[in-house]
């Protein structure tokens, strides 16, 4: 057991995440982001499940994710454009229904920022730019 990594909290240092690909930065963001979404439904809304599911896919799909991008943007330091500009400039394979090629891009970009920002345990920051993500929706 001495050998065994933490499953809980893991926690890569900045440079290692920084050599992720974008689209692994991405994976990470779209889960973190969704349990946030679904977080704060539940905590602020007092609806059934089923309506919960609807709203919180209202938050997640890529047109609305690209939205947000457009006025989060500027909270961006330098690390965290870079990591979005090189996820939205990755070359990807496929793309969401009912979204733009360039929604998608964004969306992808602000899912690599959440979860470069998760795995380096940044979580203050990341606290802060949901917040202002959950502004903007109401």
């Amino acid at each position: 057991m001495e050998n065994e990594e933490q499953i809980v909290d893991i926690v890569i240092n900045k440079s290692k995440a920084k050599n992720l690909s974008a689209v692994a930065l991405a994976f990470v963001g779209d889960a973190v982001y969704s349990l946030y979404v679904r977080e704060y439904l539940v905590a602020n809304k007092d609806y059934k499940t089923e309506m919960l599911h609807k709203m919180a896919c209202d938050f997640v799909k890529a047109k609305a994710q690209s939205n947000i991008m457009e006025n989060i943007i500027n909270m961006f330091n330098d690390e965290e454009k870079e990591i979005y500009m090189r996820a939205r400039n990755t070359k990807l394979r496929h793309f969401a229904k009912g979204a733009s090629v360039m929604e998608y891009r964004r969306a992808t970009g602000f899912e690599a920022v959440i979860g470069y920002l998760h795995i380096t345990g940044e979580k203050e920051r990341l606290n802060e730019i949901l917040t202002e993500c959950f502004k903007e929706r109401e």
